[in-house]
This record gives C-alpha cells, structure tokens and sequence, in this order.
C-alpha cells in the first residue's frame, strides 16, 4: 500500500510541470530526427548490414523513444540531495527499506515519462517515418519486458551512485561517468556489433547493452527470447548490491547539513 502510494505521487508531481515536460520531449524528438537523417543518408550509399535503412531508422527511433524510461533516470534517485540536507537520517529510520522506498518513487516518475514522453514520440515517429513494426506478435512483450529490465537496472546503478554520496561530496560525477559510458555501451545509436572489437568486449562485461541495444533487437525480431536471461541476471547482481549496499550505509552516516 505505501509504495503504490509512493508511485502515485511520484506520478501526480510530475503532472503539474507537463508544459515543460512537452517542450524536453520536442527537443528529444528532434534530436531523433538528427540521428535518423545521418543513417538515412550512410544508408542511401551503403548497405547497413542485416538493419537495412528502416531497420537502421526503426532501431533508432525505437531507442530515442523509449530512452525516456531506459536511460533518463533521476541521478542518484535524489540520495545525494537528501545527503546534503540530512533527510537521508530520517529516512533510513523509517520501518521501510530505503531502496523499495526510492524504487517506487522512481516507478511513478518512469510510469509518467512512459505516458508523457515515449508514447507521443514513438507514435510521432511511427506517423512520420518508415518504422518496421514486429512481424510476430511476441516482439511486443519480448520487447517491452526488455525495456521494464532497463529501467530497473537503471534505477540499481543510479540507487548506488546516489548511495555513493554518503561516502563521497563529489559522488555525482559517477551518474555522468555512467552516462557517458551507456552513450557508448549500450548501443543506443550504433548497434554494439560496429563498434570497435575492444569497445564490444568491453561492453559484454557490462549491464549497458541490455538497456538500449536487446530491446530494440527484440522489437526488430533480431533476437529471441533468450536475450532476456543476461537482463535478468543483471537485475538479480544489481538488486543483491543495492541491498548490500545499503546495509554498509547504515553502519555509519555522515550528513553534510540538517
């Protein structure tokens, strides 16, 4: 009962700041339609492997869209803001585990980006460009269960890096480390098989390309079910570190105000 009602207010606050929130999604769109341009024009000169053109666009647009749920996470969850302010010792005193607590809130702000954001962009895209829908019905779930998989392990790394912040005043370049990192990890514009032989090694040790890459493979009918096992595993690690790191918080907290 308390996190449903953690994720609905979550949800109703962001209702209030919809008109700003309209003009970042038009400004996430157009710079959709930039990377798509680029593949349309390489595309129009040179094959694009087992993507072809549209497939190269509907990979694209697929990530630019649901990039709202996947990858725009709160940084840290706002722990290091609560750091800063001494809220994190009143809530690491409440009878609610701080990371349930934190995910629910984030639940509600992804649900609202969901609706918000990735479904006015990707049903913009599917009206204006030449998106290869899934041949069979299955893509669908396949797909989407894949895109709930990234937001979680989102949501673990970002718990992390803001838990980072009761160790550490300068913890919050670690969410910028991360995105840079997922900029070329996860395979959001470049598929993860282009890049560099080293740069794909690197990236096979890593959670990023469950986030971008597999769900928009699986939306193509690239991939099978199977892609989905590596997410989960990923998600099992994830969930056992932020409980572990949690349980080392709470052994000492230092607060830098309140």
């Amino acid at each position: 009962m308390l996190f449903s009602v953690l994720a609905r207010k979550a949800y109703a606050r962001n209702l209030q700041y919809r008109l700003s929130h309209a003009i970042n999604t038009v400004a996430t769109a157009i710079f959709g339609y930039v990377f798509i341009s680029v593949w349309a024009s390489i595309g129009a000169s040179r094959s694009l492997g087992e993507y072809g053109t549209d497939g190269m666009i509907t990979y694209v647009a697929f990530n630019q869209a649901f990039i709202c749920v996947t990858m725009f996470v709160t940084n840290g969850l706002g722990l290091d803001r609560q750091v800063r302010t001494g809220q994190i010792s009143l809530d690491l005193m409440r009878p609610v585990h701080l990371f349930p607590h934190l995910l629910y809130r984030e639940c509600g702000q992804l649900l609202y980006q969901l609706l918000y954001k990735t479904v006015p962009l990707f049903a913009l895209y599917s009206l204006t460009l030449p998106i290869l829908f899934p041949a069979s019905w299955y893509a669908w779930p396949l797909a989407f269960t894949a895109v709930a998989l990234s937001a979680y392990m989102n949501i673990c790394i970002n718990y992390m890096i803001g838990a980072a912040s009761l160790w550490s005043t300068e913890a919050r370049w670690l969410y910028w480390v991360s995105i840079s990192a997922s900029s070329f990890l996860a395979g959001g514009m470049i598929p993860i098989e282009w890049l560099p032989r080293w740069l794909q090694l690197v990236s096979s040790w890593t959670p990023y390309p469950y986030m971008q890459y597999v769900p928009a493979r699986l939306f193509l009918g690239m991939e099978s079910g199977y892609a989905l096992l590596p997410s989960a595993v990923w998600c099992a690690a994830l969930t056992l570190a932020s409980f572990g790191m949690t349980a080392l918080v709470r052994r000492k907290v230092e607060v830098q105000g309140g």
